[in-house]
């Protein structure tokens, strides 16, 4: 087993929770986006993510099938006959959860990362 291996570990977390931030910031960027080039409002992306030998990765970032929102607002341009709007299936105070749950996701592999590193330092400084 190598050394570095807990160090690869901890780097793929810090990566799959960046990744995760990233959805999480489209997402709420997006919460109002009620036209896409596809003539539908926006639909939330969740992120797929999977354990392989070398700690976690990212396996895809799918759209949320959930219904979408419908609001109603006749004098919206997106509007239907009957005045309602379809809105993204986007709630801001759970993209805020996958936001702070990703962000210690981060942390937490940094931290580890950081400690990892200084004790392999600890040990080289001991072979001098």
């Amino acid at each position: 087993m190598s050394a570095f291996r807990g160090l690869d570990i901890s780097a793929s977390g810090m990566t799959a929770h960046r990744i995760w931030q990233e959805v999480v910031a489209v997402n709420l960027a997006n919460a109002e986006t009620t036209r896409t080039p596809s003539g539908e409002p926006f639909r939330r992306k969740l992120v797929v993510m999977m354990q392989d030998g070398l700690g976690v990765r990212v396996v895809s970032i799918i759209d949320d099938p959930s219904p979408f929102r419908l609001v109603y607002d006749p004098s919206h341009p997106d509007a239907d006959a009957n005045g309602y709007v379809r809105m993204p299936n986007v709630h801001p105070v759970l993209e805020m959860v996958d936001l702070l749950a990703a962000t210690r996701g981060y942390e937490f592999n940094a931290q580890a990362f950081a400690v990892q590193r200084q004790m392999l330092q600890q040990a080289l400084d001991l072979l001098r």
